[in-house]
């Protein structure tokens, strides 16, 4: 396991989404409803690398939330304004403006109007160069009976690690509870790689309702669907969406 995680990066097209939905390790990972996921909790804290990564990672536990009357707060550690690298199309200033209003649509689609959202506006791409500062507020907001969610710690994108890192320091401080979800885990790892540690991994189950909201949340990211201000295609291709729309979410703990 070890080994594979070692060389983990984000290149090329990835795992594809066949791959996940016949492989027979992640379908033998618990499937839990909603209501048993959340019931220990008062609180939902998602902690967001990037503008898109709530939805990606958690766009139904976002909604289950909702759905039963959990407050949550979305924590946007950054405003995502690197996505676009010279881009003249996209450049750090308008993404900076524009991906925080995407969330917004994107809440919106999922039937959160009324959505808390902190913005910390830590640079995008330098997460873990501020990773004790982060750390540092995440523990001031975070109180007993919070559950925090939020990417990976080997999802392969460092904002991503640095964030899972940070969480995890902050909800030991704090008394709080942590599910880290893959993003872009689904891209590097392969199914019986061994690299995603299924054994400490439920699946919470997604409506289909609840699925179609959330794939409808995701082409809000204009910004990030679209091909316009990148030579090398959108940073969220149709392909990759289609492998993080399981008709679940898979949280470790």
């Amino acid at each position: 396991m070890d080994a594979v995680i070692d060389k983990r990066r984000i290149a090329g097209a990835g795992t594809p989404a066949a791959a996940w939905r016949d492989d027979p390790q992640l379908a033998g990972v618990p499937l839990v409803a909603a209501a048993q996921l959340l019931a220990p909790y008062v609180r939902v804290v998602i902690v967001a690398p990037h503008p898109d990564d709530e939805i990606l990672a958690c766009g139904g536990l976002l909604q289950a939330a909702d759905l039963h009357g959990l407050a949550h707060l979305l924590v946007a550690v950054t405003d995502g304004e690197a996505s676009h690298p010279g881009s003249s199309d996209w450049p750090p200033s308008r993404l900076r403006l524009e991906r925080p209003r995407e969330t917004l649509a994107a809440l919106a689609c999922l039937g959160i109007g009324q959505a808390a959202v902190l913005r910390l506006a830590f640079a995008d791409g330098g997460v873990a160069a501020v990773e004790d500062a982060l750390a540092a507020r995440l523990a001031a907001i975070l109180r007993p009976g919070d559950l925090v969610v939020t990417t990976w710690r080997y999802d392969a994108h460092p904002d991503h690690e640095a964030c899972a890192r940070a969480c995890a320091s902050a909800a030991a401080a704090s008394g709080a509870s942590l599910f880290e979800t893959p993003v872009w885990g689904w891209h590097w790892s392969a199914p019986g790689d061994g690299a995603m540690p299924l054994a400490q991994a439920r699946k919470l189950a997604l409506t289909p309702a609840m699925l179609a909201r959330k794939r409808a949340a995701l082409m809000c990211f204009r910004s990030q669907t679209g091909a316009a201000g990148r030579s090398d295609g959108p940073v969220l291709p149709a392909h990759a969406i289609e492998r993080i729309l399981h008709p679940f979410e898979l949280v470790f703990s």
